[in-house]
């Protein structure tokens, strides 16, 4: 097959070949490497920060042990802990006002996505003015933004990796993708102890959140030869370390008790870097259709993320699977995971791959179907109406319209118990 001046084609396999890649980033990983934090700041030079958090995070302890030690280090900190999920513009103005009050040099930000979401939103209003809307879009800010240290304490969204914060508009509840490169945390601390307080839910939900994100970014139409890189071993290190932190759920101690070198935690540490290298495969290759029909699910019948992407995730394979590439690339990921034999057929392996996810997202407590959770036929085709309208869904491999979603979502219906 030959080559094109952006595609290349090997193996049957097209990437995108037109690329400008550079790691932002600089990742900072190991059990206890939150006590790095102080040093770290003072390596970017602040004086003052802005701590943003949830009331989850600080009731478990860190907060305070992040900002005694970064005062240890000689920095002023001020804390926001008022974060919610699926953060929205009037969250990002309040941690505005704070961030402007402390006259900070310096964002802190620990926790889920959410936090850190937040906490980059806060940082287009405070160094450029406005509102977060202004920002909608790509590379919108004017001006410097400040830099930013993100501490995750949940293996989900690789948020701490990615130049994009997910925002909401509080009165229609519709998500907002606002990107500069600038937003891109210069430093992410990946501690792996941070994510033993997780409650169980809360590791299952954002553990589905990261596989999905391997599986969709390594197919989509602007995937790079990079970004396969990254979501082919995020994947491995998700799929594969994922049953290990759900069997936690039968042996709660376990997870408390956790030792340094403990099979559990080494499991969470490769949940962590799994979710960040995922991270790193959305911002050079985007995502897809699980995720653009996932947010109207979560705006209007309050189905968590990782539940939603993982209720729809199977479908949308089973829809692109019509894409030759794309089956080949699922089969392909079956293959490297031992979900399907070396020798597999592609068909046969892309079909393990379906099963296999389906049987982890059950495991995970991923709802049956759409019904259980609320949803009826009547609701079908608005929520088809808005999927085809999200941003995401323009990267899918096969071309998908309203009428497409309307099928996906009517396919995951289902009956009510």
């Amino acid at each position: 097959m030959k080559e094109t001046c952006l595609n290349c084609y090997t193996g049957g396999e097209r990437y995108n070949m037109s690329f400008d890649h550079q790691l932002r980033t600089r990742i900072v990983s190991g059990n206890a490497s939150i006590d790095r934090v102080g040093e770290l700041a003072n390596q970017l030079g602040a004086q003052r920060v802005l701590l943003v958090t949830d009331p989850g995070v600080s009731a478990a302890g860190h907060t305070d042990r992040v900002r005694k030690n970064l005062e240890a280090a000689g920095i002023a900190v001020a804390v926001y802990d008022q974060v919610r999920e699926n953060p929205t513009d009037r969250d990002v103005e309040a941690c505005h006002k704070a961030a402007r009050q402390g006259q900070i040099d310096l964002f802190v930000g620990l926790g889920g996505g959410s936090s850190l979401d937040t906490a980059k939103g806060s940082n287009f209003v405070l160094t450029n003015g406005g509102q977060i809307a202004d920002y909608r879009g790509k590379n919108n800010a004017a001006k410097p933004l400040l830099p930013m240290i993100a501490i995750p304490t949940t293996a989900g969204t690789g948020s701490e990796v990615q130049s994009f914060a997910i925002i909401a508009e509080e009165d229609t509840q519709q998500k907002m993708a606002c990107g500069d490169v600038q937003a891109t945390p210069a430093i992410a601390i990946l501690d792996p102890t941070l994510t033993l307080t997780q409650p169980w839910p809360v590791a299952a939900a954002t553990g589905v959140d990261a596989i999905t994100h391997a599986v969709e970014s390594f197919v989509t139409t602007i995937r790079t030869p990079l970004s396969m890189m990254y979501a082919r071993e995020a994947f491995r290190l998700t799929i594969t370390n994922f049953p290990r932190v759900l069997a936690t759920k039968n042996d709660p101690a376990a997870t408390g008790n956790a030792a340094s070198g403990s099979t559990e935690l080494k499991a969470r540490g490769r949940m962590l870097l799994g979710a960040s290298l995922a991270g790193l495969a959305i911002e050079n290759s985007m995502l897809g259709a699980a995720h653009s029909a996932a947010n109207p699910l979560t705006a209007h019948f309050k189905i968590v993320h990782g539940w939603a992407v993982g209720l729809m995730l199977p479908h949308v394979i089973r829809f692109n699977a019509e894409h030759i590439e794309a089956q080949r690339s699922y089969a392909e990921l079956a293959r490297d995971t031992h979900a399907a034999p070396s020798n597999a057929t592609d068909p046969d392996a892309f079909a393990a791959l379906v099963t296999k996810l389906e049987s982890v997202f059950e495991d995970a407590g991923v709802p049956r179907n759409l019904a259980v959770c609320g949803v009826k036929a009547n609701d079908v085709p608005h929520l088809a109406k808005e999927a085809a309208q999200h941003w995401t869904g323009q990267f899918n491999p096969r071309p998908i319209t309203e009428e497409g979603f309307l099928s996906l979502y009517q396919a995951v219906l289902g009956k009510p118990d």
